[in-house]
């Protein structure tokens, strides 16, 4: 463990967590933007589904921790809602049984601490032509379609009202643009990986930005907003930099670099 104490975001869910540490990825973002201020802590499990989740809630989220974490942010759904295998086998969930797992885990996360917040990301749209392209035959029998990513974004909605549970549809986020299909789900830096599933650098910039507007409005306190926390060792000091007038340093520590002005404020526009 290194020092000193900073809040803990944990991501925690499937692919679509695990492959956000990659180049333009939403969670690699948010470890830029959170930098000097919070540990973004990565537990994606590609291929999971809200059982496998369930079966090592307790193990990845130990509620003995002498630490816990400030926010988490959880997505499972995607493999829940494809469909049924005649085998039986599978990463398919019926929509009831997801609804209810993403309430256990819901209630063993609140139960961590009174100051871990929680938010609840939805499948989002997937590029269904794009898909069988990547995978050919491999998705028969167990496809992915909109249908069901819509059906089961929307009884994850619904469960966060009725539990009020800060959550970020992301069929509704990412269809903002006209033209999602391709724009956002397309990985740019090879076209091995156009998978129709994950998001691209454009997708990506999608979910920060509402991830943060829910961060920003929340009446959270301690704020977890990365532009109200502070940064750490923030102190003057002579050892910065030489100012240009010979007498005084340059403090670096609060200094947003350029490619942040995006994700302020003002730079974000959501329609949700």
């Amino acid at each position: 463990m290194v020092g000193p104490g900073r809040p803990k975001m944990v991501l925690f869910g499937s692919s679509i967590i695990q492959q956000s540490f990659k180049v333009g990825g939403w969670g690699a973002i948010l470890a830029d933007l959170y930098d000097r201020k919070a540990d973004i802590i990565l537990r994606g499990y590609s291929g999971w589904n809200s059982r496998l989740a369930l079966q090592v809630l307790h193990q990845i989220f130990p509620k003995e921790a002498a630490v816990q974490p400030s926010l988490v942010i959880v997505y499972f759904g995607g493999n829940d809602a494809m469909h049924r295998h005649p085998s039986g086998l599978g990463a398919h969930v019926p929509l009831p049984e997801y609804v209810e797992n993403m309430k256990k885990i819901y209630l063993h996360l609140k139960s961590l601490s009174e100051k871990t917040r929680i938010i609840f990301l939805t499948s989002p749209p997937v590029n269904e032509a794009m898909i069988r392209e990547h995978f050919g035959n491999a998705h028969d029998n167990q496809d992915r379609a909109n249908e069901s990513c819509h059906a089961y974004a929307e009884a994850l909605v619904e469960l966060c009202k009725q539990l009020n549970i800060k959550v970020i549809n992301l069929c509704t986020a990412i269809q903002q643009r006209n033209d999602w299909a391709t724009a956002c789900l397309t990985y740019e830096f090879t076209v091995l990986y156009r998978d129709g599933i994950h998001f691209s650098y454009e997708g990506s910039k999608i979910v920060v930005k509402e991830i943060l507007k829910v961060i920003k409005e929340a009446d959270w306190e301690p704020s977890l907003y990365w532009k109200t926390m502070p940064n750490e060792f923030a102190e003057d000091s002579p050892y910065y930099m030489v100012h240009p007038d010979g007498k005084t340093t340059m403090n670096a520590s609060n200094v947003i670099s350029r490619w942040k002005i995006e994700y302020t404020m003002n730079g974000i526009h959501s329609k949700l």
